[in-house]
């Protein structure tokens, strides 16, 4: 009885086995089948967006060129070396009181940027991170949830509400008058939400690990701020400065209202002056001569030409840090 049962079953093995494997095999062949529709379907996918993304890439490279050589085209031989150095024809008071109103603006905005960046991210409770020291009892949260929606609230207000606070506090409450230092402490605080936010992510993104590290050799926590965090944020906080530059130099609203239309060259920042922003609106707006628009593109080309030199030389001083921190072999 066990040799024919073991003969049944050595006997129908062999069939058994094969539609194991076809049953098996049919299976799996349906399932390479999906998985390589799948792949091909990802990849086709994945074409088309690269795809899009390359010619949005394109327009907006063909956009930025055709406005730049339009300008330089523009200008029609005004921009030369008498036209930058001459404060009478040419156009040097307002390179000299733009680059005025540009670094006492930074000068004000980004201690008091930094200084609230690093008590937000370093020093407010509510915070993830266990390292993050609490607030002191007279500091509550409520506190520092005003404080963002103070900063959020200063970052969306028209840049005109700025030029009439300026005109009222710092040109007639303070007695500045128009002058350059009334308008940098204006646009000051209309940088101030761009330096708080960028230089926040940028202290957020240090791993805290650094923070750790330090605290364990025994260092406090202002000497980890200050010695640890900052100097590997550094290349988010120059960021901050290129964007706080930037808009310091195209606004226009709060700079007529604060700093005035004096052609002359100011001799220091308690006098009035004209930016390039403002000079070139006044030449498009009040254009009686036929060579006011190529002298208004000419400026245009100097503001464009004095941009790209700040971003180049700011962006050369952010990859030497990097560098220098490791990020970049």
């Amino acid at each position: 009885m066990n040799n024919k049962d073991n003969f049944s079953t050595n006997q129908y093995e062999p069939l058994r086995t094969d539609v194991i494997y076809r049953t098996l095999g049919s299976r799996c062949l349906r399932a390479y089948r999906r998985y390589e529709f799948a792949l091909n379907k990802r990849k086709i996918l994945d074409s088309l967006m690269y795809g899009i993304m390359a010619i949005v890439m394109a327009g907006v490279i063909i956009a930025l060129l055709f406005v730049l050589i339009y300008i330089f085209r523009s200008q029609a031989g005004y921009l030369n070396w008498s036209f930058l150095t001459s404060a009478e024809t040419g156009i040097l008071p307002m390179i000299v009181t733009t680059l005025y109103v540009v670094l006492v603006s930074i000068a004000v905005a980004l201690p008091v940027g930094l200084a609230t960046a690093i008590f937000l991210n370093e020093y407010t409770r509510g915070e993830p991170s266990r390292l993050r020291r609490k607030v002191p009892a007279s500091v509550s949260l409520q506190f520092v949830k005003i404080l963002r929606l103070g900063i959020d609230t200063l970052a969306g207000i028209p840049s005109i509400i700025y030029g009439l606070f300026g005109l009222l506090v710092f040109c007639r409450i303070l007695n500045f008058g128009q002058s350059i230092i009334a308008g940098a402490f204006t646009l000051s605080i209309m940088i101030l939400p761009v330096i708080i936010r960028t230089t926040e992510e940028s202290l957020k993104s240090i791993p805290d690990s650094f923070r750790e590290g330090s605290l364990a050799l025994g260092a406090t926590k202002f000497q980890t701020t200050v010695f640890v965090v900052l100097p590997s944020a550094l290349p988010g906080i120059l960021t901050s400065v290129i964007l706080a530059i930037g808009r310091v130099v195209g606004e226009s609203a709060p700079v007529l209202l604060t700093v005035g239309l004096s052609k002359n060259l100011p001799r220091s920042i308690f006098e009035s002056g004209r930016t390039l922003t403002i000079h070139l609106y006044y030449l498009t707006s009040e254009a009686v001569r036929p060579e006011d628009f190529g002298i208004a593109f000419a400026t245009a080309s100097v503001l464009v030409i004095l941009v790209i030199i700040i971003n180049t030389v700011t962006k050369i001083l952010t990859h030497n840090f990097r560098k220098k921190l490791g990020d970049i072999s």
